[in-house]
């Protein structure tokens, strides 16, 4: 089912790029990518929710792919919440958010802000995170400023940093996540500034998850990928006392990326609780 882009304006004078797909006035559900992705890392289940029924609207971050930067570098957490609001405006209600990681950040953080969502998915992250983890994907988000020569280096420094996931024979998708600079160097498709801005603090959710009154009735679905280095035991069990009826789908054999390794038992986990708590009709 093929669908369309769009520009949504948010503050500040700048606007966001999403994607899509199905009926318009059916239930909405809105796709946010992790910190370093792009709308694209959700193609395929931006089109499977589609043909399941459902609106969806598959966005760019702040800061990411097509959507604009910040021309401060401010990408505060509740900045991002305001543009998820902006993007909700779109569709229509009942309303679901998907979010990954920094996507699922958002999300948490636009629904403690008041937005009224009958369903939450969270991609393989929780306020309480592996502090290593976060540390190993700093330090790749932050390692080549200087960008590559090539797609191909581009590519070693992907295997480089997660070796289980096989290297692609075909490098154009990774066209996707780079930008072709004027001097001839690819450079990630997002703002390097995030990195070091002091305002994107993530502790905060966890204040605003204490003082939230929508936990115990917002049904919630955790997805967490079993190689996960950023979701432990210990996040698992903290963001279960704070959303006493989470419930968990565990993708075996995924990592932090998990619709990129295992993306039709993601999409399937995703459509199973959407059609139970949500559905299209």
């Amino acid at each position: 089912m093929t669908g369309e882009t769009i520009r949504i304006p948010i503050a500040d004078g700048l606007s966001l790029t999403a994607d899509v797909a199905g009926p318009k006035g059916a239930p909405t559900v809105i796709l946010g990518h992790g910190g370093g992705q792009t709308r694209h890392s959700w193609d395929k289940a931006e089109q499977q929710l589609a043909k399941a029924g459902y609106f969806s609207i598959n966005y760019d971050l702040r800061g990411h792919g097509d959507s604009d930067w910040s021309p401060d570098g401010d990408y505060d957490l509740l900045k991002r919440a305001d543009d998820l609001a902006c993007v909700a405006a779109v569709g229509s209600k009942p309303l679901a958010l998907v979010g990954a990681s920094l996507g699922g950040i958002t999300a948490l953080a636009a629904t403690c802000k008041g937005m009224d969502v009958a369903a939450l998915v969270l991609v393989d992250i929780v306020p309480k995170m592996s502090m290593k983890g976060v540390a190993k994907i700093r330090e790749f988000m932050t390692a080549n400023p200087q960008g590559f020569a090539s797609l191909e280096e581009a590519a070693d420094a992907i295997s480089a940093y997660y070796p289980d996931r096989p290297r692609p024979k075909d490098l154009s998708g990774l066209n996707k996540n780079l930008r072709l600079h004027p001097d001839g160097r690819y450079y990630w498709h997002w703002d390097l500034r995030m990195m070091t801005d002091q305002r994107a603090d993530p502790s905060q959710l966890l204040t605003m998850l204490d003082e939230a009154d929508w936990t115990d009735r917002v049904p919630t679905l955790l997805v967490r990928g079993m190689k996960s280095d950023i979701v432990d035991d210990d996040g698992v069990a903290d963001l279960r006392r704070r959303i006493p009826k989470l419930e968990i789908a565990d993708i075996r054999g995924a990592g932090h990326m998990v619709a990129g390794d295992k993306n039709d038992e993601f999409n399937g986990a995703v459509i199973e609780f959407l059609n139970r708590v949500m559905p299209p009709a």
